[in-house]
């Protein structure tokens, strides 16, 4: 997260605000977020690989393995030039995408759908009684983000990459904090 909050907010012609995360991944530095996307997806994938061989939870571990996965592909296949990203890019959402974005949505749908579906798995195979109200919680609000996030792309929402950092930020922080519970033994 953070390096895409640094980048997104250093990166000239860029907003925060109404560029999603993935448009990082165009122009000169967008190196900088296919790495990060590829680099976190895989460490994300490795973490999770580990709750499956360890027993911790198989089911939330197999859902947060394909969340990893999804999220290398996010980063090989890259999102088309569009809402004015990068300079010259066109002002709107293009009706006519290439192969690549198509793909690149496939996977971020998946990165969307399947990390609310492991904190609802959460909520009932963690051990702790916190960690599954925490995982509920969290589950319901990733959801309605989701769908929130859904209309802003439809709307091409002036706040569309707010919208969308919503749901991120608590989403993939959660996984931080979990994978550093599940890391100390403190689950």
């Amino acid at each position: 997260m953070l390096v895409f909050l640094v980048d997104g907010g250093t990166r000239p012609n860029y907003s925060p605000v109404r560029h999603p995360v993935s448009a990082l991944a165009l122009g000169r530095r967008g190196w900088v977020q296919t790495a990060n996307f590829i680099v976190s997806g895989a460490a994300i994938t490795v973490g999770a690989l580990g709750m499956v061989f360890e027993g911790s939870s198989i089911l939330m571990g197999v859902v947060l393995t394909i969340f990893g996965l999804a999220l290398v592909a996010s980063g090989v296949f890259r999102m088309d030039p569009m809402l004015g990203y990068p300079p010259g890019a066109p002002a709107g959402i293009p009706k006519d995408n290439s192969l690549q974005h198509r793909l690149h949505d496939h996977a971020g749908a998946v990165v969307f759908l399947s990390l609310p579906l492991a904190a609802a798995i959460g909520a009932f195979a963690l051990p702790a009684t916190p960690w599954r109200i925490i995982s509920g919680c969290l589950a319901a609000a990733l959801f309605l983000g989701f769908g929130r996030f859904g209309k802003a792309w439809e709307d091409v929402s002036p706040r569309l990459g707010l919208i969308q950092r919503a749901v991120i930020v608590p989403g993939w922080g959660s996984l931080a904090v979990l994978f550093t519970a599940l890391a100390l033994g403190t689950i």
